[in-house]
């Protein structure tokens, strides 16, 4: 990788979790995405001292660029830019042009504001206008101007640094004008040509993968050029391989030794999701759920996205036996003889779903999520499914999770959508 950066991440309500850190990421993929590998990603709280052993770190591992957000503010836990400032011995300057720009922004907001030319406000929009010597403000989204630092060469040399706004809104409608300032495109200017590539699987256990990729390693050309990384998450195991666009062909070779190996519990090679999958399969068809031990989780996953109303019809949260009777039709009768946890109970679930709402298939959740309610016959984990498609019969499985109540129902959850996708594509595969 020809050009390396690290991210800090500023604010101690980031630090102390009140608040979830989404910026080290969104940096992360777009720097990604300019071809730049991004080494660290680091969080501080509101202290010159702790952000300025944060920037020395950064500068001792010879990053090219130091990214941080936060601390742009007006107030007086604000001091990013005097920190960062003082940390590459740069004086500051007050910028009137700047100032009058902020005051302009205020003015616009908050036009009954009464001190926008004397008091608490305008001295906050000078504190927000002062810019180190040789810096480039970057025009602010909000009221916080962006700061780019040149690099500084000689005995102790220092990276490039972009100082840009914490509130996630105002740092990504930045982020353009902040790339094509002069010091950070000159950064840019040396980055290889990165590409990214996600492999997903399901049923694919990491020792497996990993053994795979030992005996990949010994057989394709050129393996050590591929960065990869495996991670997994609710269920699926995802492998994300970083490389230069010249060793793409290498790329190609371990994808389709992977394939060799694991085709059937590979189910994306390009990076879509069992959700984009989905949506593909219902092919303008209309979905609905009904969900015992996973509580809307289902139904949540499927309206994750925007437009979701044109694929899903709606969910039913039937967790007691009465409401599984009383909103989808399930005999009362079928409960007592076969349990609420049976692939009956599951059919009927994803039938009544299916006729209730409307839909053209319907998916069916009922289980044992814990930590209580297990039986020998029906331990902890044990969920039944059904999966109903309008013009053949329902299918139905059981399957037993691992793990405490809340990786229960995720796995659940998971499982649920490939077992639609599956279905869906069976009946694709016989037309």
């Amino acid at each position: 990788m020809s050009v390396r950066a690290g991210i800090i991440v500023t604010g101690t309500e980031v630090l102390t979790g009140r608040i979830t850190d989404q910026n080290g990421p969104w940096l992360s993929e777009q720097l990604l995405e300019l071809g730049v590998d991004v080494a660290h990603i680091t969080i501080c709280g509101d202290r010159p001292a702790d952000l300025t052993a944060q920037l020395r770190f950064l500068a001792n591992q010879q990053v090219d660029l130091i990214v941080t957000s936060g601390g742009l503010g007006p107030t007086a836990d604000d001091l990013t830019v005097a920190t960062v400032a003082e940390f590459c011995g740069r004086d500051v300057h007050l910028d009137r042009a700047l100032e009058k720009h902020i005051a302009g922004v205020i003015r616009r907001w908050r036009p009954d504001t009464v001190d926008l030319d004397e008091g608490p406000t305008r001295i906050g929009i000078r504190k927000q206008a002062c810019v180190p010597a040789g810096a480039t403000a970057i025009p602010p989204t909000g009221t916080a101007p962006g700061v780019a630092i040149p690099a500084t060469a000689g005995d102790q040399p220092l990276p490039t640094i972009l100082i840009l706004p914490g509130p996630p809104g105002e740092l990504q409608a930045m982020w353009p004008t902040a790339i094509a300032s002069p010091a950070v495109a000159d950064v840019l200017s040396r980055a290889d040509d990165l590409q990214q590539e996600t492999i997903r699987a399901y049923g694919l256990h990491e020792a497996e993968l990993a053994e795979t990729l030992r005996r990949a390693e010994e057989s394709v050309a050129g393996f050590d050029a591929l960065e990869i990384t495996t991670c997994l998450r609710r269920g699926e195991l995802d492998m994300v391989t970083r490389f230069a666009a010249d060793d793409s062909a290498t790329y190609g070779e371990l994808l389709a030794f992977l394939t060799e190996h694991h085709g059937r519990q590979i189910f994306s090679t390009d990076g879509s999701t069992i959700e984009d999958q989905l949506i593909a399969t219902l092919d303008g068809r209309l979905i609905a759920t009904a969900e015992s031990c996973t509580g809307g989780l289902i139904a949540a996953r499927l309206t994750d996205r925007p437009g979701s109303s044109a694929y899903v019809m709606g969910g039913v949260v039937s967790y007691s036996n009465d409401a599984k009777s009383d909103l989808i039709d399930v005999p009362a009768e079928l409960i007592a003889s076969h349990g609420a946890v049976s692939e009956e109970v599951a059919a009927a679930m994803a039938e009544g779903a299916r006729r209730r709402l409307k839909s053209d298939v319907a998916v069916s959740t009922t289980g044992i999520a814990g930590p209580d309610g297990g039986t020998e016959a029906k331990p902890v984990g044990t969920v039944c499914f059904g999966v109903a498609i309008e013009g053949r019969p329902t299918y139905t499985i059981t399957r037993r999770f691992p793990g405490d109540r809340e990786r229960v129902r995720s796995l659940t959850t998971t499982a649920a959508l490939h077992l639609v996708v599956g279905q869906l594509r069976r009946d694709s595969d016989a037309s």
